[in-house]
């Protein structure tokens, strides 16, 4: 119902409504200031409407261009998680939504460049007409006056110039094309269908957001959109003075005989991108000194079903239940770093986690370390939703797969609080379910829950746990087996 959707959704809806807000908040007043302000009298009577839809939504732009890194500084966020107490779950929850606000903001950037760019085409092919005009019509008579010196108002001032000259020559033609590249290139390649089978090309290729920000910070500096100055304003007002411009003769003697004056829009776009430049760049920063320290691989253990687990030590590293770590292996590829969700519990001396092949880099790195143990680096640990999971008396929890890897660091977890009799453990009942397709696959994780079934039995709380473990894929010989030892308490595919 609406009323359950808006208890667990308000804040998501509420963050939603605000960005929405703002973006059309920007658009309707800038559309409106640049549609009718006054110093821009001159520059509309060149380009119409089109000066305003590309002014607005420029100033979209440099909005969005703001927050879309913010989503991705992963220690911003878990320094979030961890210190935002007062209404802690609710953001904490809205933290998990953070690559969704990260894509809904990509495609914002997307909707409007595409009106920023149409607008200022239609923008270069009317100064390019009022240049080449020989009425002598305002348009025409304003675009000469680039003769007069230095207070042009149409940047061309040559008849032999093209709409694609001007495009590829100066510093914001040149720019905004690289800049559109640039997004149109990182934003094909982030779909679900490159992500999921050619990973190194949208990792690669996203990178392109670096030449994205050095283009938008130098874009506006040429200044060629512009206005008439506040001097020139006062002198030769344009509601006064703009009908003598288009029927004035040589001995002119009027107040309005003195020509306009324009001025530069200043480049604001630096402005807005700054702050989180810097944020951005500190993370990084963070990242590169976190994996330079020493990780030691203490155990390689390969499960059946293709799946690596490897249990290491670092110095200094503490986690919670559920967390999980990115891994890279310069051997494979000194860029590429991988996430995994921890599978040890906080109270255990090493960390560890399990790779299943799912890729190129998961296939290499599991092949190497069949052969030897190369060198690890690791950045984390990252907080994610199953953090809170010991704040509820009854959990559920529901994996696929390897999609178990969070929930084997829960149950550890609380195989170590039932081995210390832990009295702060506010949760009484777990329900565990796994759905997998193979059989191999529950040996991952099978003496775990061997352990923990024997110590519910011996702490007297049997009913703790509650698990129904899933098999998707039959074959005959299971069946048969099954078949014959029907009348068993114990599963004869997992012993349990």
């Amino acid at each position: 119902t609406m009323g359950n959707w808006l208890v667990n959704h308000w804040f998501s809806a509420a963050v939603l409504a605000a960005w929405l807000g703002i973006n059309i908040f920007l658009f309707t007043y800038y559309f409106l200031f640049f549609d009718q302000d006054e110093r821009y009298f001159y520059t509309r009577a060149i380009l119409g409407s089109a000066l305003a839809w590309a002014r607005a939504s420029a100033k979209c732009l440099n909005f969005n261009s703001m927050l879309i890194l913010l989503p991705v500084c992963r220690n911003l966020l878990s320094f979030l998680r961890g210190t935002c107490s007062c209404c802690r779950r609710t953001l904490r929850k809205q933290l998990d939504h953070n690559l969704t606000f990260h894509k809904l903001v990509a495609y914002a950037l997307a909707l409007f460049t595409a009106v920023h760019t149409i607008a200022h085409l239609f923008n270069l092919e009317r100064y390019n007409q009022s240049q080449q005009d020989t009425d002598h019509n305002l348009p025409a008579v304003l675009s000469k006056m680039h003769l007069q010196g230095s207070k042009w108002l149409n940047p061309i001032h040559s008849n032999q110039t093209t709409v694609e000259y001007v495009a590829f020559t100066t510093i914001p033609g040149l720019t905004g094309v690289i800049i559109t590249l640039a997004l149109i290139l990182m934003i094909t390649s982030s779909t679900e269908f490159i992500r999921r089978n050619y990973f190194e090309v949208f990792w690669y290729t996203h990178h392109l957001f670096l030449i994205y920000f050095a283009g938008l910070v130098i874009h506006g500096i040429a200044g060629l959109v512009r206005g008439q100055t506040e001097q020139s304003m006062a002198e030769v007002h344009p509601y006064r003075c703009a009908y003598y411009l288009t029927r004035r003769d040589q001995n002119c003697t009027h107040d309005c005989c003195k020509n306009p004056e324009f001025g530069s829009i200043p480049a604001e776009s630096w402005k807005w991108v700054l702050a989180p430049i810097i944020l951005y760049v500190f993370e990084r920063i963070l990242r590169v000194w976190r994996a330079r320290q020493k990780v030691v691989v203490t155990k390689v253990v390969m499960h059946p079903a293709r799946v690596l687990e490897l249990q290491m030590q670092k110095k200094g590293f503490r986690m919670e239940v559920g967390q999980y770590i990115f891994v890279n292996c310069p051997a494979i590829s000194p860029l590429e770093w991988h996430p995994f969700t921890l599978t040890s519990a906080p109270e255990e001396d090493s960390f560890s986690i399990h790779i299943r092949m799912a890729g190129d880099w998961t296939e290499r790195l599991i092949d190497t370390f069949q052969s030897q143990t190369p060198r690890i680096e690791v950045d984390g640990p990252f907080g994610t939703a199953s953090e809170d999971v010991f704040q509820y008396e009854v959990a559920m929890l529901v994996g696929a797969g390897i999609g178990v890897t969070p929930f084997a660091s829960i149950l550890k977890s609380i195989w170590y609080k039932f081995q210390q009799a832990d009295q702060t453990l506010k949760t009484k009942k777990i329900y565990f379910y796994w759905l997998c397709r193979d059989t191999g696959a529950f040996a991952w994780f099978n003496d775990l829950l061997a352990s923990l079934e024997q110590k519910m039995v011996e702490s007297g709380k049997a009913d703790f746990l509650t698990y129904r473990l899933f098999l998707t894929g039959w074959d005959t010989s299971i069946a048969n087996n099954v078949a014959l030892h029907f009348d068993t308490p114990m599963d004869t595919v997992t012993g349990l």
